[in-house]
């Protein structure tokens, strides 16, 4: 791991202590930031499980980020003490905090079925503690759908009971992100029958499946929606399928104030940085009407 010297550590005190006069409490892992604050998925900007991305994100003007917490390669390399304190200083160096964990590898090595993600999950309980954000994303898509996948879906039931009371005792919530419908997502979390597993939700994907987001973002309502994607595929948030105005104004009627974190939303051939910029000028405007 990379060693910080004296310079470098007195910056990232220094970036803590201003930050902790805009956003009090920002030195504890930046928990205390305005309500709606804006975040992006680290694989968006191109920097998956990257502690270089806190620089581009900073870059682009984000209050947050959402971060992998590895991949199959490297063996999931959040799980280390030593990634963890190189992610934590990047995110104080930059002023960005850590939004919430996603284990995007399980579209590929899904969780229904490969015995390794068991471990992954598990420990990514304790990473969320040790980086202080609260939601850890389990992806459901590629080869880890559960649609149409009852003996999948068992298996997943069977696997989160197992995990959930680690995630109740550190107070981490493990948020399913899948295909599947509100209606669908609430039969799996009460026959799981934990507080803390919840819907990470998707106004994108949930589009793609001709669902009515508006309704059932008030069907799970703040109980079960524990964090939002504002999401297009590509195109520029605003400039899509989705309503952005009514899912605003749906959140607000549900009473959500947790991260709004980005996702996609990148056109065909567009650079990162301008395309970033201009998806967070409408969010922040979307979020002041």
């Amino acid at each position: 791991m990379k060693n910080y010297d004296r310079r470098k550590v007195l910056k990232s005190m220094a970036c803590v202590g201003a930050m902790a006069v805009v956003y009090p409490g920002y030195g504890n892992a930046g928990r205390s930031l305005p309500t709606l604050s804006i975040g992006a998925c680290d694989w968006s900007i191109g920097k998956t499980s990257d502690p270089e991305a806190f620089s581009l994100a900073r870059e682009i003007g984000l209050e947050g980020l959402q971060v992998s917490l590895g991949t199959a390669q490297n063996d999931m390399h959040l799980r280390q003490a030593g990634v963890q304190q190189a992610f934590l200083e990047a995110s104080r160096e930059h002023g960005v905090a850590i939004a919430s964990l996603a284990i995007g590898e399980l579209n590929r090595v899904p969780y229904k079925s490969a015995p390794e993600t068991v471990a992954w999950v598990r420990d990514s309980i304790g990473v969320a503690k040790a980086l202080g954000c609260t939601n850890v994303l389990l992806a459901f898509f590629g080869e880890g759908d559960l649609r149409e996948d009852p003996e999948g879906q068992a298996e997943v039931v069977r696997r989160l009971r197992k995990v959930a009371p680690k995630a109740e005792a550190m107070g981490v919530n493990l948020a399913i992100e899948s295909w599947l419908s509100a209606e669908e997502h609430l039969r799996l979390i009460e026959t799981i029958g934990s507080p803390n597993v919840k819907v990470y939700y998707d106004v994108a994907n949930a589009t793609e499946m001709g669902f009515d987001i508006f309704r059932e973002m008030e069907l799970l309502g703040t109980e079960h929606i524990c964090e939002i994607h504002f999401k297009e595929n590509g195109n520029l948030l605003g400039q899509g399928k989705v309503n952005f105005q009514r899912v605003k104004s749906t959140l607000d009627k549900i009473g959500y104030k947790n991260w709004i974190i980005m996702e996609g939303a990148l056109p065909k051939g567009a650079a990162i940085l301008p395309a970033y910029q201009q998806n967070l000028q409408f969010v922040r405007q979307l979020i002041k009407n």
